[in-house]
């Protein structure tokens, strides 16, 4: 009796060192679980297809993920599943692929050209980066406001909210318009 009692404690003991979560955040199976929970209106629907699935692909999903993703992470720095990648249609008509990364966001149009939008946490400021070129395009402030910068240097503090929007937006227009005189 001891002896099968020692040997189930070494397999769970070996077991729970496979399930933590310290290596890595899991997204491929994360992603799976998310698509399983709500791919129909239903949940009796999601419950009896989970049922059927669960079996199969979760292994499958959180192998893949221990095996290769995590250990790509881990080396990295950044999960290939984790990333946010979106294709849209500008209102200039082009098309634009955005991926999500750690610091913000990187756009990308169809000719290839490729622009950063990076968050700076320490100074809750967003910039951006294009042609080795960086250059800060607004910084939320300690009492609400927003301090935005346009393309002639001048800096135009506004409220966060549709009117500060409208303020930004004209005084870049007459600045775009000065520029050009």
């Amino acid at each position: 009796m001891k002896k099968i009692s020692l040997k189930v404690a070494a397999l769970m003991m070996a077991g729970s060192l496979l399930c933590t979560s310290c290596i890595g955040s899991y997204a491929l199976f994360n992603k799976y679980e998310k698509w399983q929970c709500n791919m129909t209106k239903s949940k009796i629907v999601n419950g009896i297809v989970g049922l059927i699935l669960q079996p199969i692909c979760a292994p499958i999903c959180l192998f893949v993920d221990c095996i290769v993703l995590n250990t790509i992470e881990f080396w990295s720095g950044s999960n290939p599943m984790s990333a946010s990648i979106q294709t849209v249609k500008g209102s200039d008509g082009r098309l634009y692929t955005i991926r999500g990364n750690k610091t913000g966001y990187e756009v990308t149009d169809e000719n290839g050209t490729v622009a950063s939008f990076i968050h700076d946490a320490e100074n809750d400021a967003w910039f951006i980066e294009q042609n080795g070129k960086k250059s800060e395009l607004f910084r939320y402030n300690a009492d609400g406001t927003i301090s935005a910068s346009l393309q002639g240097g001048s800096i135009v503090t506004v409220a966060n909210n549709e009117m500060g929007l409208q303020m930004v937006r004209e005084a870049a227009t007459y600045d775009r318009n000065f520029a050009m005189k």
